[in-house]
């Protein structure tokens, strides 16, 4: 399979290391020559088990409360973010104010500069897609949620017949949101979306089932906003949210989207886990095979024999 990262082109290889069919065992393949190889399913029962075994090793996360000293830091991880994982846009840094003056000067404020209100998670689409630092004041929002959650104001007890249960900032506490492309951003963000589809999702969790999982919280009702930005700061947790109908209706979120919410203090060791054994873990890493009795991994072979079942 060819991949393309920063305009250069070129072939992945795959080390098979497993007797195949006769197939040398000492060389190495790419992908599309290990497909014209026939060895389908099998190379990739060998290269996944050897990509599995260099996530085993469990990634220390920096402590609660100790962040990364330098913004530019998380810069470089939005750049490896957008090339690992071939994201469509880019991962949001997303920072709660707490006063005017932490407002970078480059900043886009909707109804000042634009003269107009937008809804938050249409300031999010305008950092991840046009790139652009948005700041969201009271003044700013044109949908009630955010400005209840982010503790811009008080929310009525009539909200209660909505249906709608969410964690939400203690108010007066923050005066707003500010949101830029984490691969450019000026300031360190409290928290980081990612909007990426299930396969992308399944790669940057993936090095977690070795002892991570535990911190993933998922969200599957409204609102997405909430969800994805107070649960996090609040938790110390991950959260796996799916957006709501608003982010489609009025963000332009494509349909296949689902936001991985990543805390400040978790992505220096969500970005270890995904480069151990010194390569970027991706979904580009998984192949796509459907052929009938394909070959296992041994683990497969194991089970099945101790079921009395079949596994040659």
């Amino acid at each position: 399979m060819r991949s393309v990262t920063a305009g250069i082109v070129r072939e992945e290889e795959c080390n098979v290391s497993a007797g195949l069919g006769g197939i040398p065992v000492d060389k190495k393949y790419t992908r599309r020559e290990a497909l014209e190889l026939s060895l389908g399913a099998a190379a990739v029962a060998a290269s996944g088990a050897a990509m599995a075994a260099a996530q085993t090793t469990k990634m220390d996360a920096p402590e609660v409360g100790t962040p990364v000293s330098a913004s530019s830091e998380f810069n470089k991880y939005g750049e490896m973010l957008e090339a690992s994982l071939l994201l469509r846009t880019s991962p949001i840094a997303v920072k709660m104010l707490e006063k005017e003056a932490e407002i970078p000067k480059e900043t886009f404020r909707p109804k000042r500069d634009g003269g107009y209100h937008l809804a938050q998670c249409q300031a999010f689409g305008m950092s991840r897609r046009e790139g652009k630092t948005v700041a969201m004041l009271k003044e700013d929002h044109w949908c009630p949620t955010a400005l209840m959650a982010y503790g811009m104001v008080k929310t009525p007890d009539s909200m209660a017949k909505l249906g709608e249960s969410f964690m939400s900032f203690e108010v007066g506490k923050y005066i707003g949101v500010l949101t830029a492309p984490l691969k450019k951003s000026s300031f360190m963000p409290d928290v980081v979306l990612i909007y990426l589809n299930p396969a992308q999702l399944r790669g940057i969790t993936m090095p977690m089932m070795y002892g991570g999982a535990s911190q993933v919280s998922t969200h599957l009702f409204l609102p997405s906003c909430a969800h994805s930005v107070v649960n996090p700061m609040k938790t110390g947790r991950y959260g796996v949210v799916l957006p709501d109908p608003g982010e489609y209706q009025r963000a332009l979120t494509l349909e296949e989207e689902i936001i991985f919410a990543v805390p400040q203090e978790k992505l220096p060791g969500l970005m270890a886990g995904l480069k151990s054994g010194g390569r970027r873990y991706s979904h580009r890493d998984q192949y796509m095979s459907m052929k009938p009795d394909f070959e296992q991994p041994q683990f497969y072979k194991d089970l099945f024999k101790g079921w009395g079942l079949d596994s040659e």
